[in-house]
This record gives structure tokens, sequence and C-alpha cells, in this order.
């Protein structure tokens, strides 16, 4: 059953697990930071260690653009559990005024990244073709 403020827990939610598609079918899921602004989620290649800049969810999103998101809480009064989903159509995008967006919600939203002398790399941008939500109270 939707939940009536999924679009604020969303939003507010401080990691999301991206789901991407391999060329052979199988699924990929990695956990990632983002922003939302509209009916735009934005995500972006960081420094924080990584294998190197050719990551997975780079590559299948170029091959296959329909993602998922979700985010969720969890807690032992199950009472208190609930998830929201989002599907979508993602891009990769190297430069531009939508990278720049990406880097500004990011620093907004991320204190973390206010020291942060690394150089980012590519923005990954969802536009959202669906919510989805489920809470244990509604």
């Amino acid at each position: 059953m939707p939940i009536p403020d999924a679009r604020a827990r969303f939003e507010q939610a401080r990691v999301a697990r991206l789901a991407t598609v391999r060329p052979n079918g199988r699924p990929h899921l990695v956990p990632i930071v983002f922003a939302l602004q509209d009916d735009l989620v934005y995500s972006i290649v960081d420094a924080k260690p990584k294998r190197g800049r050719d990551l997975v969810r780079l590559t299948n999103i170029a091959a296959e653009p329909r993602v998922e998101m979700l985010v969720d809480h969890y807690a032992e009064d199950w009472q208190a559990l609930w998830w929201v989903r989002i599907d979508g159509i993602a891009t990769v995008v190297e430069t531009g005024p939508r990278r720049d967006v990406a880097i500004r919600l990011l620093l907004d939203k991320y204190r973390q990244y206010d020291d942060w002398a690394a150089p980012f790399g590519a923005a990954i941008v969802i536009q959202i073709e669906r919510w989805s939500s489920w809470s244990f109270s509604s």
C-alpha cells in the first residue's frame, strides 16, 4: 500500500540502493548517495575508494537505462518498517549543466563533501517514471 509521505521519506534518506541490469541479464545492486529534485534523481561518481572509474553501474546504464532505487527503514519494532522505490530511466552525464546540478545538490545534502578536494566523475541522472512504497503502519 502506498504511503502518503513516500516522496519525503525518499528525499530525506541518506543512502539508497541502485539496481541496474548487467548485459547478461543479472541484476547489479550498489549503495549510493543521491539527491532528488522535481522528478529527477542525481548521483555522481566521487573519489571514495572504488575499483576504478569504469564502474559496472555506468556500463550497465549505457546498455540498459531502466533502473530502480530503493530506500528503506528497518527497526526491531516492525510497526516502524517502510520502504520507497522508484523506477526510472537513467542517463550517464559526463559534462554540462545536469552534471553541475548533480554536484550542487549533493554538496548541499552531504556535508562530507565540504572539504572534498578530489574531482567528481560522471553523474547519473534518473528520470522517475513510477513510485512504489509500503509501510507496516499504512
